[in-house]
């Protein structure tokens, strides 16, 4: 008997309404636990070489992990997975919330959606038993909205939805799956392909999760998280939005598109002013005890809000504040609502917008290409409205809405302004700061992302002990990048390459400033599924999960040449602690050759053949072909 997952995943083909389940064996689970490393398993099965991201060739999986469920902080999180249609390449989207942990409760361990639908549809699934509802009075509603009339119409409160919103059907790139109203499978436009699918929701709804091996190692597990509480009570009170000022102070704080690393706003934009002024609340996700999701509710004023649609984190307040130059808080708490509203990713929404502000303030843009608005640095206004016209494609939000790269391309200005990697822009953490991000940000398969491994400062001797459980015992300083930071890179890389794998919440398992470390998560595993599982095991499969991700692009064509570094970055910054620094592409280029040669790759960037095979893949080398050396 398997322990921690029921050995189904649902296979849904739109195109003839045809539902099948796929049992995999209990290898398969142990290989992969889940989450992204199995979507993209089944991404590399069935969706075809070259195919359009839009197109109903393209799959798209969402996958839970063989812990989620289990009554402990941090297991509720959902992967998407599909053809991206902001890099063309892999796409890959973690979500917290209640849908995914409902997701198990209803009988699956998750979902591949095949083909599109002739006509709008959502997917309904209740204890094992799915179904195919009519969604064409649904099309065109916000995310709440959408929640409220599939519980209404299915006549029970506490079934949880996972929707595109209306910037996904109208074709923005950079759209999110949204569930609660305000918990976004955020990043490479997951909610594009569920919209150009004709599906517009999956309703959840279950009564029973599988058994733990262990219920009392279980339990266990989940008293020392909430005894131990105190180790994320920063997380708790401010949200992410805890290490805003000090990054700003550090000279981290992206500003005016990535011109500055410190905001003279950034105090108006804090966790610590947002805590005293307009958050009315905390908000979780299933079985978590730390409850850092930040609700915010704004009743007057021009920028009012509905506590509904969440409040704003880190990324949020940055992309939306400061790389803006906005710091007016209301402000940004309602562009961040009109993105859950809508389903799009605030932090492409926000580094797009901030590149066309930096477009308008050299001449690049004028009045009359962005439809008589003055977007300029700093202007609150301009911001959310322009926000606005990118969910509904209207006058200049309609090429905003394609992402700052394609906006530079088809505007054929800017180019040089543009911060992204494989067309997906930046997230707020500075690599001028945190120098292994530079590398990061260009290596990382689905674009720049800043949760693909762990940062600069948190190689030091306060982490000593949780380090040095993935072999690190060599603290080395932030500004480092020697062979030995290389190490870090990469192994924490695979670390937290396998918390996508086993879908947990990465503020809550890591090496570092987490609740829980890495060996516990070794034990959160073992008490589920009562294998012998081991923390080699656990990075193996987090490397596995990277190796599949890298073939991939691979077999689409893309290895070192997607790698690539924006040229801002070699424009010194301007302005506090990090006044005048850049990342230099000599040294970039080199640490990039050495990054591959670590990994087992070829200097192409693409797995071998041999390190493939190594990790159980040989299926995947022969997908690659010539590809693969």
């Amino acid at each position: 008997m398997a322990y921690g997952y029921w050995g189904k995943i649902l296979h849904v083909h739109l195109d003839s309404g045809v539902m099948t389940v796929e049992a995999p064996e209990d290898a398969f689970y142990r290989a992969y636990l889940g989450g992204s490393a199995m979507g993209c398993y089944f991404l590399l099965k069935h969706t075809p070489r070259g195919a359009d991201p839009l197109g109903p060739e393209n799959t798209l999986s969402l996958m839970v992990g063989v812990t989620t469920g289990a009554p402990f902080s941090g297991q509720s999180r959902v992967a998407a997975s599909a053809k991206s249609p902001v890099t063309g390449l892999v796409g890959d989207s973690q979500a917290g919330g209640f849908w995914p942990a409902e997701l198990k409760a209803a009988g699956f361990d998750g979902i591949v959606i095949h083909g599109a639908s002739a006509r709008p549809v959502y997917l309904w699934i209740s204890d094992g038993h799915a179904e195919l509802r009519d969604a064409a009075g649904l099309w065109g509603s916000v995310t709440g909205e959408v929640e409220d009339e599939i519980r209404r119409e299915l006549g029970d409160a506490r079934i949880h939805v996972l929707s595109c919103g209306p910037a996904a059907e109208k074709g923005v790139v950079f759209s999110s799956l949204i569930n609660l109203a305000n918990r976004a499978n955020g990043r490479t436009g997951m909610g594009t392909v569920m919209a150009s699918k004709n599906l517009k929701a999956i309703a959840v709804r279950g009564h029973r999760y599988p058994e733990a091996a262990s219920p009392e190692a279980v339990k266990a597990l989940a008293r020392w998280g909430v005894e131990n509480l105190d180790r994320v009570a920063g997380l708790s009170k401010l949200g992410t939005a805890e290490g805003l000022l000090i990054l700003n102070e550090e000279g981290g704080l992206p500003t005016r598109n990535w011109t500055s690393g410190v905001f003279e706003g950034a105090q108006a934009i804090s966790g610590e002013t947002m805590a005293k002024t307009v958050l009315k609340g905390r908000d979780t996700c299933y079985g978590c005890a730390i409850r850092c999701k930040r609700v915010v509710e704004i009743a007057e004023g021009p920028f009012r809000t509905d506590p509904r649609y969440g409040g704003p984190e880190y990324e949020t307040l940055a992309a939306l504040g400061s790389y803006c130059g906005v710091s007016d808080l209301a402000a940004v708490c309602r562009a961040n609502a009109l993105c859950n509203m809508h389903g799009m990713d605030t932090i492409s929404c926000g580094a797009t917008i901030a590149w066309a502000m930096d477009c308008f303030e050299r001449g690049l843009l004028t009045r009359a290409e962005t439809d008589g608005i003055d977007l300029r640095f700093g202007n609150a206004e301009a911001m959310v409205v322009m926000v606005e016209r990118i969910a509904k494609r209207e006058g200049l939000g309609r090429i905003l809405g394609e992402g700052s790269a394609r906006a530079a391309e088809m505007l054929n200005v800017g180019q040089d302004l543009v911060v992204a990697v494989k067309s997906h822009e930046f997230p707020a953490h500075m690599p001028q700061h945190k120098p292994s991000l530079g590398l990061m940000y260009s290596v990382n398969p689905f674009g720049a992302d800043h949760q693909s491994h762990e940062h600069d400062p948190f190689y030091s001797t306060a982490y000593a002990d949780r380090a040095a459980q993935l072999g690190l015992v060599d603290p080395q300083p932030i500004e480092a990048m020697n062979t030995e930071k290389l190490r870090y890179v990469l192994y924490t890389q695979y670390f937290y390459s396998a918390t996508d794998a086993a879908c947990v919440c990465q503020f809550v398992f890591g090496p570092s400033f987490q609740l829980y470390s890495p060996a516990q998560l070794v034990e959160a595993i073992r008490a589920v599924t009562g294998w012998e599982y081991t923390l080699w095991e656990l990075m193996k499969t987090g490397e596995r999960r990277l190796n599949l991700l890298r073939a991939y692009n691979a077999r689409e064509g893309c290895g070192a040449e997607g790698d690539t570094k924006p040229a801002k970055l070699g424009v010194p910054l301007q302005g506090g602690p990090t006044h005048g620094v850049t990342i230099s592409t000599q040294a970039w280029k080199r640490q990039r050759a050495s990054y591959y040669r670590l990994a087992g790759w070829d200097r192409r960037g693409r797995p071998t053949r041999g390190k493939l095979q190594e990790l159980g893949l040989e299926w995947v080398a022969d997908e690659l072909d010539e590809d693969c050396p």
